[in-house]
């Protein structure tokens, strides 16, 4: 007689409240965007930046929104790959589920070689080698601890988001007494197009949130903890990277736009020298290094879920005899992290990933409608978005208009083959499941 196979969920641990899941969001958000994109805001709006930020902040409220409903009504380990497969179906939820993947692995691709890169150069390690060899060190060393337990990779996620909080606060707190205000107006408003192409890369800096819910299925009541948390780790980052930029911008003035690779760390040599340029170079690697621990603690859960439903290998649904955690998936999202990011520029990384990011936001959009009128929920009673369903109406249009300003006929391309790949992969699946019947 064959065993009655044992759902996966249930052997996880349900370890994450408020405040480690709001630390996980606010981890995954503040990652290295905060320390470069400020200069390209300037260089494509001078003084009027703040306004790209301050779009983006209001698309990725309603995302935010959208997610925290969501959250509340499906609570099972997937985030938003598991919302869009119960609010639309299996196929919507598998192409979510490869977005997800493509997302995250894109963007912990570019933070680990852009991470080891700026180590390599605080050590004064000169040579191709030491990259790579460090990607390695922190992608497998970072593995490790969140296979070792999901406790444990939380507790790291709080000391790191903790300490890149460090180097930020001094460089706002600080360097607010040395700004020029005159560096803080703008002659004319911009079009709104160009808002909007500057908020289309900006995004980056925004999204986190679609990955840092994957441990849904380790939440403590869900109902309360992922809206609470997803809702104040957006406000702190918000207000955080305003901040910044106000102050880089009251600094530097026109002339921030000038320094595309380190342009906080220029800000801050203007008041506190060369140590308060390096304190800040190290202030980001260790922003960098917190972002990749959320990473490596979220993204395999992407991987989990597939392969628990079936559309990647049995295997990657592996959970720890002892440690109760995801690690086949763990051990493969590092494998393949690590690859990505010793073969690709960060450019193309972070194109890849806000595309892909994009794509479950509207799929997460459309999907929340369904799980309202369908009332999925739990045993108990859902959170629910102000504006009703408005929201979601909004963030499609909002996400479409971002899109259309931003994206490339090569990156359109690109998304198309997404789906058509994520289309073939499921039909496959379905007629061997028909089969097997």
């Amino acid at each position: 007689m064959s065993e009655t196979p044992v759902d996966p969920d249930r052997l996880l641990v349900r370890a994450l409240g408020v405040r480690q899941l709001t630390a996980t969001i606010f981890n995954h958000t503040v990652g290295s965007g905060i320390f470069v994109l400020p200069a390209f805001a300037v260089a494509q709006l001078g003084g009027a930046a703040p306004l790209a930020y301050l779009a983006c902040a209001v698309v990725m409220a309603l995302v935010v929104l959208i997610f925290a409903e969501a959250g509340s009504r499906v609570t099972i380990t997937g985030g938003p790959y598991a919302y869009v497969e119960i609010g639309l179906g299996p196929f919507f939820g598998f192409a979510t589920g490869i977005l997800l993947a493509v997302s995250q692995i894109a963007a912990a691709g570019a933070i680990a070689m852009l991470l080891a890169q700026t180590v390599a150069r605080l050590l004064g390690l000169a040579g191709a080698a030491w990259p790579a060899a460090i990607v390695l060190a922190f992608v497998f060393t970072l593995a490790a601890i969140n296979i070792r337990g999901v406790t444990w990779g939380a507790r790291v996620i709080e000391i790191f988001t903790a300490a890149k909080l460090v180097p930020l606060l001094f460089f706002v707190v600080v360097g607010a007494f040395f700004i020029s205000p005159s560096n803080l107006g703008w002659d004319a408003m911009p079009a709104a197009a160009q808002v909007a192409t500057t908020a289309g890369t900006l995004i980056f800096a925004f999204s986190g949130i679609e990955t840092a819910l994957m441990p849904s299925g380790e939440v403590r009541d869900p109902t309360r903890t992922v809206p609470r948390a997803a809702i104040l780790a957006l406000a702190a980052a918000t207000l955080l990277y305003l901040a910044v930029q106000a102050v880089a911008l009251g600094l530097l003035g026109g002339a921030l736009a000038d320094d595309r690779v380190a342009p906080i760390a220029t800000a801050t040599g203007t008041f506190a020298g060369s140590a308060g340029a390096t304190f800040l170079l190290a202030g980001a690697s260790v922003s960098m290094f917190g972002w990749l621990t959320g990473s490596i603690f979220a993204g395999p859960r992407a991987l989990f879920a597939l392969a628990r439903d079936g559309f990647l290998p049995r295997a990657l649904s592996g959970v720890h005899p002892r440690f109760h955690t995801p690690w086949a998936a763990i051990v493969a999202y590092g494998i393949v992290v690590t690859a990505v990011s010793l073969s690709s520029t960060y450019e193309q990384l972070a194109v890849l990933s806000n595309l892909a990011a994009m794509g479950v936001y509207f799929l997460g959009a459309v999907a929340v409608w369904r799980l309202r009128v369908r009332d999925v929920r739990t045993d108990r009673p859902p959170f629910l978005m102000p504006g009703g369903m408005l929201v979601p109406v909004l963030a499609c249009i909002a996400i479409a208009w971002i899109v259309s300003q931003t994206v490339t006929m090569r990156e359109a391309v690109a998304l198309a083959c997404v789906f058509a790949l994520s289309l073939g992969v499921y039909v496959y699946k379905h007629r061997r499941s028909a089969r097997s019947a």
